[in-house]
């Protein structure tokens, strides 16, 4: 990802909450799907892209997707979306059930977890992954 050394910031993500790795990992997702999306479709005007990128960030997606590539990470990614998933977060899930809630928010996590940690090839391996699989789910 180029450029992505500029966002070296002096935070190391085991010092944050899961929650708010998660926070960091979605904005990270959304800007990663946005761009996908664009680059695909690039004659397409922001309403019918918002309409697309909905699909893949949406929590049930994310649930989906982190279980459709889970065989893709090492141990310690396992253990950043299980202490993501299991999170208390006090808010409740709008358009997906409690457990897909629970699941989208430790692939946020995994994302804001490799994003602050510099793990830019890493990254960019687990995006491509999610984005791929969501793709053949469609």
């Amino acid at each position: 990802m180029k450029g992505f050394e500029s966002f070296n910031l002096p935070v190391q993500p085991g010092d944050l909450s899961p929650l708010v790795l998660a926070y960091v990992g979605d904005a990270c997702f959304e800007l990663y799907i946005r761009s996908r999306v664009v680059a695909e479709n690039p004659k397409l005007p922001p309403q019918k892209l918002h309409r697309l990128t909905v699909g893949y960030v949406s929590a049930s997606s994310q649930s989906d997707i982190i279980h459709g590539i889970w065989e893709h990470l090492n141990e310690n990614e396992m253990t950043v979306v299980k202490k993501g998933r299991n999170a208390k977060s006090g808010t409740s899930p709008k358009n997906a059930d409690v457990v897909q809630y629970r699941y989208a928010t430790g692939f946020e996590t995994l994302v804001g977890y490799l994003f602050l940690a510099g793990e830019a090839e890493r990254l960019l391996f687990i995006l491509e992954k999610a984005y791929d699989f969501f793709c053949a789910q469609q």
